[in-house]
């Protein structure tokens, strides 16, 4: 793995840390959950053969400290975080975009936004849950979410929300028991790797495990709130790929893309692994991503 560019971006309320490698037109990696721009690197270096690469920390992940640590969230200020990286980076020329999770939410609100900035957005599992038909339920899990969370501190709601993005069908209270065992084998595990791993992996490691109460308390909440403008995603979706996990059918994070492309008469392209595939198969999630972004 090459080292990057480091740079910072004062925005309204952050400073964003952002990475640039390569050369080419500009490559903008929109990152979900707590990952950063780290979660990218499993791929960056093969993508920077062709485009100028630029992967960052969104406002209050990681390395991008907000000004005010209790300011509320919005998927429209993450994305003129965005669009000021556009702006800073190909002032001269639209950019491509591609996006994860939370991150993906925040491409189809940058595509909406600044059409003009963008040649095309790769959008992989936005949870953009209010655009379905049972959007009432979802709020239901959201505030069970935030409820367990206030009451019952982080793993447990971490336990409560992951349980709400598995496949319809099994039983919620085993589903409930499952997710709280896996999360807290993932801290455990988690805390292990810090102590064992080399010094800049185990930082990224303690990174995304500080980062956990922001992301579920303030991201989940306001970001699984958001509507999009459908209509008028759907006037651009020449220039959106909707893209979802293989394995992750029937899940929640893939149905939205799946009914916005069935809307829109779109493929619905489908990439290797799961929610997480960019960092269980980077190999072949970046393949697949160099190939959707030069068609």
């Amino acid at each position: 793995m090459t080292s990057p560019a480091i740079g910072h971006l004062r925005v309204d309320g952050a400073t964003l840390h952002y990475e640039v490698r390569g050369e080419g037109p500009l490559l903008l990696l929109i990152p979900g959950g707590t990952g950063g721009a780290a979660s990218f690197d499993g791929v960056a270096d093969a993508l920077a053969a062709d485009y100028t690469v630029a992967s960052y920390d969104p406002r209050g992940i990681s390395r991008s400290p907000l000004d005010d640590p209790e300011a509320p969230q919005r998927v429209e200020r993450h994305a003129d975080d965005a669009f000021r990286l556009l702006e800073l980076l190909s002032p001269d020329a639209p950019a491509r975009v591609a996006a994860c999770s939370s991150g993906a939410i925040v491409a189809l609100h940058l595509l909406t936004a600044h059409p003009e900035r963008i040649e095309r957005v790769v959008a992989h599992e936005p949870p953009v849950v209010e655009v379905l038909p049972d959007a009432a339920e979802h709020r239901a899990l959201l505030a069970r979410v935030q409820d367990t969370f206030r009451r019952e501190g982080l793993m447990p709601a971490a336990a409560v929300f992951a349980a709400g993005l598995r496949r319809p069908g099994a039983d919620p209270v085993d589903v409930r028991a499952d997710a709280r065992a896996d999360a807290r084998v993932d801290a455990r595990i988690d805390a292990r790797a810090a102590t064992e791993l080399p010094p800049q992996a185990a930082a990224r490691v303690q990174r995304t495990m500080a980062d956990m109460p922001y992301f579920l308390g303030r991201i989940v909440p306001g970001f699984m709130a958001y509507r999009p403008d459908v209509d008028r995603l759907e006037a651009l979706s020449d220039r959106l790929v909707l893209a979802a996990g293989a394995d992750s059918r029937g899940e929640l994070p893939y149905r939205p893309a799946a009914f916005l492309a069935e809307r829109f008469g779109t493929e619905l392209v489908h990439f290797p692994g799961g929610h997480t595939g960019l960092s269980t198969h980077p190999a072949e999630f970046g393949e697949l991503l160099r190939k959707v972004l030069s068609a």
